[in-house]
């Protein structure tokens, strides 16, 4: 089984250059919609009739993209501009997580994560 996210935004444009950036090139880009497939997963921003503004409150839903290599993507990420709300740290109810948090221009919430033994 995998995971189909949809991110819905007043301004999808936005997020879909935003999402270039950390993404890469997306696999379909139509309709003011863009999908990138990630370790099977599809990921997917556009615009959604019911989404106004930025979120309210982002940490209410936070997906996670798992990192083999977290120190390098939290690196690459930062580089292309990418807004930190936690940095790189490791999880002190589960050591074996490390973990980082960002927000894209919506002010929705996602981490990288990368378990270690």
């Amino acid at each position: 089984m995998s995971i189909a996210l949809n991110i819905g935004s007043e301004d999808p444009v936005r997020l879909v250059i935003y999402y270039k950036k950390l993404l890469g090139e997306p696999i379909m880009e139509s309709g003011g919609y863009a999908s990138w497939l990630v370790g099977g997963s599809m990921i997917t921003v556009g615009p959604h009739d019911e989404v106004r503004d930025k979120n309210p409150q982002p940490g209410r839903l936070m997906w996670s993209m798992m990192s083999s290599d977290i120190e390098a993507d939290v690196a690459r990420y930062k580089a292309a501009g990418a807004t930190v709300i936690r940095d790189l740290y490791q999880d002190k109810d589960a050591p074996q997580f490390w973990i980082a948090t960002f927000s894209d221009p919506d002010d929705n919430y996602f981490q990288l994560v990368q378990q270690r033994p």
